[in-house]
């Protein structure tokens, strides 16, 4: 059963709308940090007064201002927590809603739940803190709804594309260069339907996002 909760968030607001909920489980203590930092020393000295927090909700984005700070964001706090306590509950509360990217915190943090901030996440909030109180991983409803962006298979035409947008060169050049090396298909609307399809997928609104997640989890050089 949860008992003692950490929220780390910066935003007052949602601190208050996240207590609320919290007041409304009827969960007996719960506490607040704004910054990462202060956040995992809360958690330490818990720990070595013996009175251990049961569960950490945390933000994935803390906005940057004068104060300087050693975790950057809730994947550093999260990396740090499991090194002090590995048995903490960690439930995730962000405005990220790439299913890829969240399906990611599930394997390579071992989160135990996570939910989007957007309409209706007071509920949401409730139901995962129930399932996770009762030793259940909460996976929000866009996991499922982004199902094919975890399974895409990755094509030559998609890597060669992604490749060259990344070495520099624009859409409209990229269909000369296809002609030259023989690569079909080569035409302009291709292209352009190409990366709609991958935007989509992966649900990006730019090229600039798919390329960058395409380089940092080793798709394209």
């Amino acid at each position: 059963m949860i008992k003692k909760v950490l929220i780390a968030e910066d935003y007052e607001s949602t601190n208050i709308s996240v207590e609320k909920t919290l007041n409304d489980l009827q969960i007996p203590f719960f506490d607040s940090a704004t910054y990462c930092d202060e956040a995992l020393l809360r958690i330490k000295k818990a720990i070595q007064a013996g009175q251990s927090y049961d569960l950490l909700i945390t933000d994935l984005y803390f906005e940057e201002d004068h104060h300087k700070v050693q975790l950057s964001g809730g994947i550093d706090l999260i990396k740090a927590v499991k090194q002090i306590q590995p048995d903490l509950k960690i439930l995730v509360f962000s405005a990220e809603s790439r299913p890829a990217f969240i399906k990611k915190l599930f394997i390579d943090f071992d989160i135990d739940g996570y939910v989007r901030k957007a309409r209706g996440d007071a509920k949401e909030l409730i139901k995962a803190i129930r399932e996770i109180s009762n030793h259940r991983v909460y996976k929000p409803p866009q996991l499922e709804q982004g199902k094919q962006t975890n399974t895409y298979e990755f094509t030559t035409f998609d890597t060669t594309i992604l490749t060259l947008m990344a070495e520099g060169k624009r859409v409209l050049e990229i269909p000369d260069y296809l002609k030259e090396k023989n690569i079909i298909p080569n035409g302009k609307s291709s292209v352009e339907k190409q990366l709609k399809l991958l935007r989509e997928t992966f649900d990006f609104s730019t090229n600039e996002q798919l390329i960058a997640h395409c380089v940092k989890m080793g798709i394209i050089g």
